[in-house]
C-alpha cells in the first residue's frame, strides 16, 4: 500500500536527455518553487498505461490534495503526514510526508543545492527543462523528475519512480495561484486520523 501511495504522487513531460547538472536551471527552479504559496488545477495521471484525471491543490508549507474524478480515492497531506483515503473500503493509510520524494515540493523553504535534496541531473527540451532528484542518503525511497515550462518558469509535470521501479507520470493543466482554501480543505473528512510520524520541521 505504501508503494501505491508514493506512486500516486507523480507526473511527467518528455524532455531532452539528462546530462551534467546545470546550476542555472537548479537556481531557476528553486527560485520559482519558493515563490509559490498555493496552486490549484487539473492533472492527468498515467500509470502502467492507465490514465486518470482529477483536481490538484497545494498550499505551502506541507499541504497537498489530489481528488480523482473516476476513482474512489483521495490523497491528502496536512503538513505532517500523507493520507491515502480509499472511500470504497472506508480505509485510511498514513505515511510521513517526508517518506515520499514529492514532499520536496511543499517544504517551507526549498533548497535544491545545500540541503538533503540531491539534484542528480538536469535536462533541457524545446519549451521545458527538468530536474531529476532524490533525498540524499535515502535514494532507496525513489526518484522524482520535476518538469518546468521555460518562459515563464512554471510547474508543468513530474514523474516519480518508487523504490521498486514503478513509474507514475502526472501532467498538470490550468494551474493557477490560490491560497484561500477552506479551513479544513487539507484534512480527511471521514474521521479523525492519528498521525504516525509526529510531523517534521520541513513543513512547520
Amino acid at each position: 500500500m505504501k508503494r501505491m501511495i508514493i506512486a500516486l504522487f507523480a507526473m511527467f513531460v518528455s524532455v531532452g536527455a539528462f546530462a551534467a547538472t546545470d546550476k542555472a536551471l537548479v537556481l531557476s527552479a528553486e527560485k520559482y518553487l519558493n515563490s509559490i504559496t498555493g496552486l490549484t488545477g487539473d492533472f492527468v495521471q498515467t500509470n502502467k498505461g492507465k490514465k486518470e484525471k482529477g483536481t490538484f491543490s497545494m498550499l505551502r508549507p506541507g499541504r497537498v490534495r489530489l481528488d480523482y474524478n473516476n476513482m474512489p480515492v483521495q490523497l491528502v497531506a496536512d503538513g505532517a503526514d500523507l493520507y491515502f483515503y480509499d472511500k470504497s473500503l472506508d480505509q485510511i493509510t498514513t505515511v510521513p510526508l517526508t517518506s515520499t520524494p514529492a514532499g520536496i515540493l511543499v517544504r517551507k523553504k526549498i533548497d535544491l543545492q545545500n540541503a538533503d535534496i540531491n539534484v542528480v541531473d538536469t535536462a533541457v527540451g524545446k519549451t521545458t527543462f527538468a530536474l531529476k532528484m532524490n533525498l540524499r542518503d535515502q535514494e532507496g525511497l525513489g526518484t522524482m523528475i520535476m518538469v518546468f515550462n521555460k518562459k515563464p518558469v512554471a510547474l508543468n509535470a513530474w514523474t516519480i519512480v518508487d523504490a521498486v521501479g514503478n513509474k507514475t507520470d502526472v501532467a498538470f493543466n490550468n494551474l493557477k495561484t490560490k491560497t484561500d482554501f477552506g479551513k479544513n480543505y487539507f484534512q480527511i473528512q471521514r474521521h479523525k486520523t492519528v498521525s504516525t510520524s509526529g510531523g517534521d520541521d520541513f513543513y512547520d
